[in-house]
């Protein structure tokens, strides 16, 4: 399933299931609508790019409502989702709908945190962090969790805020001020959990981070995403602003490091 057909259903799933609202915002505001599917869209993208080992073993670690974990499946790959958040409940009525056009006999999703979970040495192809990796505290604990659970040359599969954007740093200290790591209890689990506190940092201090772990990083494998305004965007020219935000991505430093939204990455476990 290609993503364009993937995201033609997810639309008319959002239109019969308005649980998804309140994450997915993508029927919210017309004006907007064709901005945010290009964000997803260009999401999707990159995850299935750097999936090129057919029948990969995938853990999606932050899987949310499992979106990405759906899509993989249904495309052959062996996907474990895990999450902590709220909503966990209503994943299974997602995959009913799901179920319709494809197989998901390969997607497991639990709720489940990852510093208590069993590590499985060398089990996944790919790790993929999308819209976690500022969440996840101590961080280096994690990508050593990463680290032991990836295959060697196993791809991590980053999908972030770009924490270098000067929108994103204001938004951020608005909201959590120099506390950039907080904590809260988990119910389910009965045990406070220490969470980043939209923790959003830059590629070169995520390359930092990674590097000491072990992990390197090819130029050719980032994408900054999401730069052009809501309104910039039509059904005639869609494809088109997608291609020029990612010419303007690769050539434009000072834009880019500032003011594009989102960062794709992909960093190469290089431990044996």
């Amino acid at each position: 399933m290609t993503v364009s057909e993937f995201l033609d259903l997810f639309i008319k799933e959002l239109e019969i299931n308005s649980d998804l609202h309140g994450y997915y915002r993508l029927l919210e505001n017309k004006k907007r609508f064709l901005w945010r599917k290009s964000y997803l869209e260009q999401r999707l993208e990159y995850v299935r790019n750097q999936l090129t080992r057919p029948y990969s073993m995938v853990w999606d670690v932050g899987c949310g409502y499992g979106t990405t974990g759906i899509f993989l499946a249904l495309n052959g790959h062996q996907v474990l989702g895990t999450t902590l958040e709220f909503y966990y409940n209503k994943i299974g009525d997602r995959l009913s709908y799901w179920r319709q056009f494809g197989n998901l006999d390969g997607l497991r999703i639990e709720y489940a945190n990852l510093f208590d979970m069993p590590v499985s040495q060398r089990q996944f192809d790919a790790i993929i962090a999308q819209d976690t990796l500022h969440h996840l505290e101590p961080v280096n604990d994690a990508i050593d969790i990463f680290r032991v659970s990836l295959k060697p040359d196993g791809k991590l599969i980053v999908l972030e805020e770009n924490g270098n954007n000067i929108f994103i740093i204001l938004k951020n200290f608005s909201k959590r001020g120099f506390k950039r790591v907080s904590s809260y209890y988990d119910e389910n689990l009965h045990k406070t959990i220490l969470i980043g506190n939209e923790n959003a940092r830059s590629l070169q201090t995520w390359k930092e981070i990674l590097n000491s772990a072990g992990f390197s990083f090819s130029t050719e494998e980032r994408e900054y995403i999401r730069f052009f305004p809501p309104w910039y965007y039509t059904a005639e020219n869609y494809l088109q602003v997608i291609r020029k935000e990612k010419n303007a991505g690769k050539k434009l430093d000072l834009l880019r490091e500032l003011l594009f939204f989102g960062i794709n990455f992909t960093a190469i476990n290089r431990n044996t």
